[in-house]
C-alpha cells in the first residue's frame, strides 16, 4: 500500500512538472507575441504624421518613403535646369540669372557649353536681335537601374523674332548624382556629362 502510494505521488510529481513547463512555454510564447506586436504597432505610428489645424483638429497623413519620390524628383530636376538654361530674353542681367542657377544644377559639362555659346557670341545675338527664346519640355526619361542615372530629354525651342517664330527640336542626355539638398538644389541631384544630342529646326512661322 505504501509502494503505490508514493507510485502516485512520483507521478503527480511528474504531472505537476510538465503542467509547469507547458505552462512556462506559454508565459514565454505570449511575452514574444506582445514584445513583437509593440514592436509592429511602434513602427506603424512611425510611420504616420499627425498634423494639427489651429489646434482644433487632427488630421492623419502618411508618410511616403523618400526613395518612392526619387524618380518624381529626378526628371523635375533635369526639367529645371533645361528651362532656366535655354530660356533666354534679350536682357543681359536675366540670362546671368538664369545660367548661373542653372550651373547650380549641374557640373562643369554645362558650363563648357555655356562657354563655347559665349565665345560664339549667342546670347550677344540674342540681346542685339532683341530675340525671346522659349523651351518647353516634353518628356523626361530616367533610368535608375544603374548609377549614376541616365536621363534623356526631348524638347521644343521657341525662338521668338520679330518677324517669324522658329520651333527647334532638342534631345539632351546626362547622367544624375545625387547630391546634398540646399535651397539652391531643392531635388538633391547633379547633373553630370550633359551633351545635346540633336538641336535642329522643325518648322518657320512668320508673325
Amino acid at each position: 500500500m505504501e509502494f503505490k502510494s508514493l507510485k502516485n505521488i512520483e507521478t503527480s510529481f511528474k504531472q505537476i512538472r510538465l503542467f509547469a513547463i507547458i505552462f512556462i512555454c506559454l508565459c514565454a510564447g505570449i511575452t514574444g507575441y506582445s514584445v513583437w506586436s509593440s514592436y509592429s504597432f511602434a513602427q506603424q505610428q512611425r510611420e504616420k504624421i499627425y498634423v494639427l489645424d489651429k489646434g482644433k483638429s487632427l488630421m492623419l497623413a502618411l508618410s511616403q518613403d523618400l526613395s518612392q519620390n526619387r524618380p518624381v524628383e529626378a526628371r523635375e530636376h533635369v526639367k529645371r535646369f533645361h528651362e532656366l538654361f535655354f530660356t533666354l530674353s534679350p536682357d543681359k542681367q536675366a540670362i546671368e540669372s538664369n545660367i548661373k542657377r542653372a550651373l547650380l544644377l549641374s557640373d562643369k559639362s554645362a558650363y563648357n557649353y555655356f562657354n563655347d555659346f559665349s565665345e560664339k557670341g549667342f546670347y550677344n545675338r540674342i540681346i542685339a536681335g532683341n530675340i525671346n527664346q522659349v523651351l518647353q519640355v516634353d518628356s523626361v526619361k530616367c533610368s535608375f537601374d544603374n548609377y549614376p542615372y541616365m536621363a534623356t530629354t526631348y524638347a521644343r525651342q521657341m525662338i521668338i523674332r520679330e518677324s517669324n517664330v522658329t520651333e527647334r527640336s532638342l534631345v539632351t542626355t546626362c547622367n544624375l548624382l545625387n547630391s546634398v539638398r540646399s535651397d539652391n538644389n531643392p531635388h538633391g541631384f547633379t547633373i553630370e556629362a550633359f551633351e545635346i544630342i540633336e538641336n535642329k529646326d522643325i518648322r518657320v512661322q512668320k508673325r
